[in-house]
Protein backbone atom coordinates (compact mmCIF):
# COMPACT_ATOMS: atom_id res chain seq x y z
CA UNK A 1 0.00 0.00 0.00
CA UNK A 2 1.32 3.36 -0.85
CA UNK A 3 2.00 5.96 2.06
CA UNK A 4 0.05 8.79 2.52
CA UNK A 5 2.30 11.59 1.92
CA UNK A 6 2.15 14.24 4.30
CA UNK A 7 3.96 17.87 4.30
CA UNK A 8 4.27 19.40 7.72
CA UNK A 9 4.34 23.42 7.21
CA UNK A 10 5.97 25.39 10.69
CA UNK A 11 8.00 28.23 11.30
CA UNK A 12 9.87 26.04 13.87
CA UNK A 13 12.68 23.59 12.50
CA UNK A 14 12.24 21.32 15.97
CA UNK A 15 9.02 21.23 15.55
CA UNK A 16 9.13 20.32 12.05
CA UNK A 17 11.44 17.73 12.71
CA UNK A 18 9.51 16.06 15.65
CA UNK A 19 6.22 16.68 13.51
CA UNK A 20 8.01 14.85 11.00
CA UNK A 21 9.34 11.77 13.25
CA UNK A 22 6.06 11.55 14.95
CA UNK A 23 4.25 10.69 11.47
CA UNK A 24 7.10 8.92 9.69
CA UNK A 25 7.19 6.08 12.56
CA UNK A 26 3.81 5.40 11.17
CA UNK A 27 4.35 3.00 8.04
CA UNK A 28 1.49 3.88 6.77
CA UNK A 29 2.84 7.67 6.78
CA UNK A 30 5.12 9.41 4.91
CA UNK A 31 6.52 13.16 5.16
CA UNK A 32 7.39 14.01 1.79
CA UNK A 33 8.06 17.54 2.48
CA UNK A 34 8.63 20.64 5.44
CA UNK A 35 8.00 24.29 4.79
CA UNK A 36 9.01 27.07 6.96
CA UNK A 37 6.07 29.20 5.87
CA UNK A 38 3.58 29.19 3.27
CA UNK A 39 5.20 30.53 0.51
CA UNK A 40 7.62 27.24 0.55
CA UNK A 41 4.36 25.31 1.36
CA UNK A 42 2.86 26.70 -1.85
CA UNK A 43 6.31 25.41 -4.06
CA UNK A 44 6.67 21.95 -2.17
CA UNK A 45 2.62 20.85 -2.56
CA UNK A 46 3.31 21.58 -6.27
CA UNK A 47 5.80 19.62 -6.38
CA UNK A 48 4.82 16.80 -4.45
CA UNK A 49 1.04 16.66 -4.46
CA UNK A 50 0.24 15.25 -0.76
CA UNK A 51 -2.93 13.82 0.59
CA UNK A 52 -2.55 15.51 4.10
CA UNK A 53 -1.06 18.90 5.26
CA UNK A 54 0.09 19.80 8.97
CA UNK A 55 -0.31 23.71 9.07
CA UNK A 56 1.05 25.51 11.97
CA UNK A 57 -1.63 28.28 13.22
CA UNK A 58 0.83 31.13 13.39
CA UNK A 59 3.46 31.93 11.33
CA UNK A 60 5.48 34.61 9.80
CA UNK A 61 4.66 36.35 6.60
CA UNK A 62 1.90 34.88 6.05
CA UNK A 63 -0.58 32.96 9.24
CA UNK A 64 -1.97 30.12 8.72
CA UNK A 65 -5.35 31.05 8.53
CA UNK A 66 -5.18 33.25 5.51
CA UNK A 67 -3.19 30.14 3.94
CA UNK A 68 -5.44 27.95 4.59
CA UNK A 69 -8.54 30.28 3.21
CA UNK A 70 -6.39 30.59 -0.36
CA UNK A 71 -5.82 27.11 -0.18
CA UNK A 72 -9.40 26.15 0.12
CA UNK A 73 -10.12 28.07 -2.47
CA UNK A 74 -7.95 27.32 -4.89
CA UNK A 75 -6.80 23.29 -4.50
CA UNK A 76 -9.09 22.29 -1.49
CA UNK A 77 -7.17 19.18 0.42
CA UNK A 78 -7.20 17.57 4.00
CA UNK A 79 -5.82 19.98 6.58
CA UNK A 80 -4.45 19.15 10.12
CA UNK A 81 -3.97 22.72 12.02
CA UNK A 82 -1.45 22.76 15.03
CA UNK A 83 -2.37 25.48 17.30
CA UNK A 84 -1.25 26.76 20.39
CA UNK A 85 -3.26 25.93 24.24
CA UNK A 86 -3.63 30.02 24.01
CA UNK A 87 -6.73 32.14 23.62
CA UNK A 88 -5.13 33.27 20.87
CA UNK A 89 -4.59 30.05 19.33
CA UNK A 90 -7.77 29.23 20.31
CA UNK A 91 -9.78 32.12 18.23
CA UNK A 92 -7.56 31.41 15.25
CA UNK A 93 -7.97 27.87 15.34
CA UNK A 94 -11.78 27.20 15.31
CA UNK A 95 -11.75 30.33 12.63
CA UNK A 96 -9.74 27.89 10.38
CA UNK A 97 -12.26 24.70 11.74
CA UNK A 98 -14.78 27.31 10.15
CA UNK A 99 -13.23 27.56 6.76
CA UNK A 100 -12.27 23.97 6.09
CA UNK A 101 -9.54 22.22 8.32
CA UNK A 102 -10.51 18.95 8.94
CA UNK A 103 -9.63 18.70 12.75
CA UNK A 104 -6.42 20.34 15.10
CA UNK A 105 -3.80 19.19 17.76
CA UNK A 106 -1.59 21.02 20.31
CA UNK A 107 1.97 22.37 19.74
CA UNK A 108 3.90 19.30 20.91
CA UNK A 109 5.52 20.05 24.36
CA UNK A 110 8.85 19.17 23.21
CA UNK A 111 9.83 19.16 27.81
CA UNK A 112 7.62 16.35 28.48
CA UNK A 113 8.96 13.52 26.87
CA UNK A 114 6.89 11.06 28.47
CA UNK A 115 3.61 12.80 27.35
CA UNK A 116 5.28 12.39 23.38
CA UNK A 117 3.16 8.30 23.02
CA UNK A 118 -0.39 9.81 23.49
CA UNK A 119 1.19 12.91 21.44
CA UNK A 120 2.01 10.28 18.45
CA UNK A 121 -1.13 8.73 18.90
CA UNK A 122 -3.52 11.53 18.45
CA UNK A 123 -1.46 13.26 15.49
CA UNK A 124 -1.13 9.99 13.46
CA UNK A 125 -4.53 9.24 14.21
CA UNK A 126 -6.20 12.49 12.68
CA UNK A 127 -3.91 12.70 9.77
CA UNK A 128 -5.40 9.07 8.84
CA UNK A 129 -8.55 9.96 9.12
CA UNK A 130 -8.43 13.27 6.89
CA UNK A 131 -6.56 11.97 4.42
CA UNK A 132 -10.03 8.28 4.06
CA UNK A 133 -12.76 10.83 4.81
CA UNK A 134 -15.20 9.77 5.61
CA UNK A 135 -13.99 7.13 8.15
CA UNK A 136 -16.54 5.16 9.87
CA UNK A 137 -14.13 4.09 12.85
CA UNK A 138 -10.81 4.36 14.26
CA UNK A 139 -8.85 2.16 16.45
CA UNK A 140 -5.18 2.37 18.12
CA UNK A 141 -2.17 1.75 15.95
CA UNK A 142 -1.14 -1.92 16.99
CA UNK A 143 2.36 -1.97 18.95
CA UNK A 144 1.70 1.48 20.73
CA UNK A 145 0.89 1.68 24.16
CA UNK A 146 -2.29 3.47 25.40
CA UNK A 147 -3.55 4.30 28.23
CA UNK A 148 -6.48 2.24 29.92
CA UNK A 149 -10.11 3.16 28.48
CA UNK A 150 -11.94 3.68 31.55
CA UNK A 151 -15.38 3.65 31.19
CA UNK A 152 -18.21 6.60 32.41
CA UNK A 153 -18.09 3.93 35.54
CA UNK A 154 -15.10 5.70 36.84
CA UNK A 155 -17.04 9.08 37.24
CA UNK A 156 -20.83 7.71 37.52
CA UNK A 157 -22.19 4.15 38.72
CA UNK A 158 -24.76 2.87 36.65
CA UNK A 159 -28.09 3.07 39.00
CA UNK A 160 -31.64 3.63 38.21
CA UNK A 161 -33.02 5.73 35.63
CA UNK A 162 -35.97 8.43 36.16
CA UNK A 163 -39.12 7.33 34.61
CA UNK A 164 -40.66 10.52 35.42
CA UNK A 165 -42.05 12.63 33.10
CA UNK A 166 -42.13 16.41 32.81
CA UNK A 167 -42.77 19.25 30.51
CA UNK A 168 -38.90 20.29 30.72
CA UNK A 169 -37.06 18.34 28.07
CA UNK A 170 -33.60 18.41 27.93
CA UNK A 171 -31.47 18.37 24.41
CA UNK A 172 -27.86 16.88 25.24
CA UNK A 173 -25.28 16.50 22.36
CA UNK A 174 -22.19 14.86 22.10
CA UNK A 175 -19.23 15.76 18.83
CA UNK A 176 -15.84 15.70 18.60
CA UNK A 177 -13.70 15.83 14.78
CA UNK A 178 -15.82 18.37 12.69
CA UNK A 179 -18.27 19.01 15.73
CA UNK A 180 -17.37 23.10 16.25
CA UNK A 181 -19.11 23.61 12.97
CA UNK A 182 -21.81 21.21 13.42
CA UNK A 183 -22.41 22.16 17.09
CA UNK A 184 -23.03 25.86 15.53
CA UNK A 185 -25.24 24.59 12.48
CA UNK A 186 -27.85 23.03 15.13
CA UNK A 187 -27.48 26.03 17.54
CA UNK A 188 -28.28 28.65 14.98
CA UNK A 189 -31.24 26.73 13.73
CA UNK A 190 -33.01 26.07 17.43
CA UNK A 191 -34.77 28.88 18.27
CA UNK A 192 -34.55 31.01 21.44
CA UNK A 193 -37.74 29.03 23.46
CA UNK A 194 -36.03 25.74 22.94
CA UNK A 195 -35.28 23.47 25.52
CA UNK A 196 -31.85 23.27 27.86
CA UNK A 197 -28.79 22.05 25.60
CA UNK A 198 -26.06 20.42 27.32
CA UNK A 199 -22.86 19.82 25.38
CA UNK A 200 -19.97 17.92 25.24
CA UNK A 201 -17.56 18.59 22.62
CA UNK A 202 -14.03 17.20 22.62
CA UNK A 203 -11.76 20.50 22.95
CA UNK A 204 -9.25 21.74 25.06
CA UNK A 205 -9.40 23.76 28.49
CA UNK A 206 -8.00 27.12 26.58
CA UNK A 207 -10.37 26.93 23.53
CA UNK A 208 -14.00 26.03 25.12
CA UNK A 209 -14.92 29.56 26.75
CA UNK A 210 -13.65 30.31 23.45
CA UNK A 211 -16.38 28.49 21.61
CA UNK A 212 -18.88 29.17 23.68
CA UNK A 213 -18.46 32.99 23.10
CA UNK A 214 -18.44 32.48 19.44
CA UNK A 215 -21.45 30.12 19.25
CA UNK A 216 -23.48 33.08 21.65
CA UNK A 217 -22.60 35.60 19.27
CA UNK A 218 -23.96 33.61 16.26
CA UNK A 219 -26.87 31.49 18.36
CA UNK A 220 -30.76 32.63 18.83
CA UNK A 221 -29.93 30.84 22.11
CA UNK A 222 -27.75 31.93 24.89
CA UNK A 223 -24.57 30.05 24.96
CA UNK A 224 -22.19 29.53 27.61
CA UNK A 225 -19.75 27.45 28.90
CA UNK A 226 -21.34 25.59 31.93
CA UNK A 227 -20.65 26.62 35.43
CA UNK A 228 -21.01 23.75 38.71
CA UNK A 229 -23.87 24.23 39.98
CA UNK A 230 -26.25 26.44 37.60
CA UNK A 231 -29.58 25.92 36.46
CA UNK A 232 -30.30 24.56 33.11
CA UNK A 233 -33.09 27.14 31.96
CA UNK A 234 -34.36 26.88 28.31
CA UNK A 235 -33.19 29.03 25.54
CA UNK A 236 -29.71 28.29 26.64
CA UNK A 237 -27.49 25.79 25.74
CA UNK A 238 -24.27 25.01 28.36
CA UNK A 239 -20.62 23.68 26.93
CA UNK A 240 -18.68 21.48 28.90
CA UNK A 241 -15.20 23.01 29.73
CA UNK A 242 -12.37 21.50 27.82
CA UNK A 243 -11.05 19.65 31.20
CA UNK A 244 -13.87 18.44 33.14
CA UNK A 245 -16.68 16.22 32.99
CA UNK A 246 -20.11 17.46 31.99
CA UNK A 247 -22.71 16.53 34.28
CA UNK A 248 -26.39 16.75 34.22
CA UNK A 249 -28.62 16.74 38.07
CA UNK A 250 -32.13 16.96 39.36
CA UNK A 251 -33.61 18.57 42.16
CA UNK A 252 -37.57 18.02 41.90
CA UNK A 253 -38.65 19.50 38.93
CA UNK A 254 -35.20 21.52 38.22
CA UNK A 255 -31.88 20.46 36.16
CA UNK A 256 -28.35 21.54 37.11
CA UNK A 257 -25.13 21.79 35.81
CA UNK A 258 -22.62 19.29 37.63
CA UNK A 259 -18.67 19.57 36.65
CA UNK A 260 -16.31 16.42 37.81
CA UNK A 261 -12.71 16.26 37.28
CA UNK A 262 -11.98 12.77 37.46
CA UNK A 263 -9.93 10.76 34.75
CA UNK A 264 -10.68 10.85 31.38
CA UNK A 265 -13.38 8.51 30.05
CA UNK A 266 -13.09 6.92 26.51
CA UNK A 267 -9.89 8.79 26.82
CA UNK A 268 -11.94 12.02 26.83
CA UNK A 269 -12.20 14.75 28.94
CA UNK A 270 -14.69 15.88 28.98
CA UNK A 271 -16.60 12.53 28.04
CA UNK A 272 -19.74 12.04 25.93
CA UNK A 273 -20.35 8.94 27.81
CA UNK A 274 -20.18 10.48 30.85
CA UNK A 275 -22.66 13.27 30.53
CA UNK A 276 -25.01 10.54 28.35
CA UNK A 277 -24.81 8.85 31.18
CA UNK A 278 -26.34 11.07 33.78
CA UNK A 279 -28.88 12.50 31.18
CA UNK A 280 -29.95 8.85 31.54
CA UNK A 281 -30.31 9.06 35.20
CA UNK A 282 -31.44 11.93 36.16
CA UNK A 283 -33.42 13.10 32.78
CA UNK A 284 -34.47 9.81 31.63
CA UNK A 285 -37.56 10.17 29.02
CA UNK A 286 -37.50 14.01 29.00
CA UNK A 287 -34.28 13.61 27.25
CA UNK A 288 -33.03 13.94 23.51
CA UNK A 289 -29.93 12.88 22.86
CA UNK A 290 -28.02 14.26 19.65
CA UNK A 291 -24.16 12.83 18.71
CA UNK A 292 -22.93 14.44 15.90
CA UNK A 293 -19.52 13.85 13.64
CA UNK A 294 -16.13 12.68 15.48
CA UNK A 295 -13.94 9.89 15.92
CA UNK A 296 -13.83 7.14 18.14
CA UNK A 297 -16.92 5.60 19.89
CA UNK A 298 -17.07 7.89 22.99
CA UNK A 299 -20.87 8.14 23.44
CA UNK A 300 -22.62 4.76 21.92
CA UNK A 301 -22.85 3.39 24.87
CA UNK A 302 -24.01 6.16 27.22
CA UNK A 303 -26.74 7.07 24.13
CA UNK A 304 -27.38 3.34 24.55
CA UNK A 305 -28.29 4.02 27.83
CA UNK A 306 -30.44 7.03 27.34
CA UNK A 307 -32.37 5.12 24.84
CA UNK A 308 -32.99 2.09 27.64
CA UNK A 309 -33.90 4.49 29.70
CA UNK A 310 -36.86 5.99 27.34
CA UNK A 311 -34.98 9.12 25.72
CA UNK A 312 -35.33 9.68 21.81
CA UNK A 313 -32.28 9.70 20.13
CA UNK A 314 -30.96 10.82 16.52
CA UNK A 315 -27.33 10.74 15.10
CA UNK A 316 -25.73 12.39 12.28
CA UNK A 317 -25.90 10.53 9.36
CA UNK A 318 -22.52 9.46 7.44
CA UNK A 319 -22.82 11.31 4.50
CA UNK A 320 -23.03 14.69 6.10
CA UNK A 321 -20.47 13.77 8.95
CA UNK A 322 -16.41 14.61 9.01
CA UNK A 323 -15.88 11.59 10.47
CA UNK A 324 -18.83 8.74 11.04
CA UNK A 325 -17.06 7.29 14.09
CA UNK A 326 -18.93 8.03 17.30
CA UNK A 327 -22.72 9.12 15.59
CA UNK A 328 -21.78 5.44 13.46
CA UNK A 329 -21.08 3.26 16.45
CA UNK A 330 -24.02 4.60 18.23
CA UNK A 331 -26.04 3.65 15.82
CA UNK A 332 -24.79 0.40 14.85
CA UNK A 333 -25.66 -0.13 18.99
CA UNK A 334 -28.95 0.76 18.21
CA UNK A 335 -29.01 3.87 20.30
CA UNK A 336 -30.68 5.76 17.84
CA UNK A 337 -33.79 5.86 16.17
CA UNK A 338 -32.20 7.18 12.69
CA UNK A 339 -29.56 8.55 11.44
CA UNK A 340 -29.93 12.11 9.70
CA UNK A 341 -28.34 14.48 7.49
CA UNK A 342 -26.68 17.61 10.03
CA UNK A 343 -29.55 20.21 8.27
CA UNK A 344 -32.26 18.46 9.39
CA UNK A 345 -31.31 17.79 13.14
CA UNK A 346 -32.38 20.82 14.28
CA UNK A 347 -35.98 20.16 12.47
CA UNK A 348 -36.01 17.11 14.20
CA UNK A 349 -35.31 18.33 17.67
CA UNK A 350 -37.73 20.63 17.96
CA UNK A 351 -40.55 17.92 16.83
CA UNK A 352 -39.38 15.26 19.18
CA UNK A 353 -39.25 18.33 22.04
CA UNK A 354 -43.22 19.51 21.53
Amino acid sequence: MTPLKVIVIDDSALVRQLLSEILNSDPAIAVVATAADPYQAREKIKQFNPDVLTLDVEMPRMDGVTFLRNLMRLRPMPVVMVSTLTEKGAQVTLEALSIGAFDFVAKPKLDLSHTLEDYAEEIIAKVKAAAAMPLSALTPRPGLQVEQKLTADAILAKSATTTLRTTDKIIAIGASTGGTEAIKEVLCALPPSAPGVVISQHIPAAFSAGFAKRLNGLSPMQVRQAEHGEQILAGHAYIAPGDKHLLVERSGARYYCRLNDGPPVSRHKPSVDVLFRSVAQQVGPNAIGILLTGMGDDGAQGMLEMRQAGAQNLVQDEKSSIVWGMPGAAFKLGAAEKAIPLQKIAEEILKLSR
